[in-house]
């Protein structure tokens, strides 16, 4: 998975870097690095997985 951008005429560095950014993070690029910054055990990933299907199920009405 490569994000590449190619200079746009009159374009600065800086704007290069802020749509590179903006790509890296709707590609969920940067939360996957926070998320593999540290070491998590495969029973810490389990719960956490767990807690987040929970919150995903909503009671819907008339159950």
């Amino acid at each position: 998975m490569a994000i590449r951008i190619k200079a746009r005429s009159g374009e600065s560095v800086e704007q290069m870097m802020r749509r590179f950014k903006k790509l890296c993070e709707k590609e969920g690029l940067i939360k996957d690095i926070k998320r593999k910054e540290f070491y998590e055990k495969p029973s810490e990933r389990a719960r956490r997985a767990a807690r987040k299907s929970v919150s995903r199920r909503v009671p819907r009405e008339g159950e």
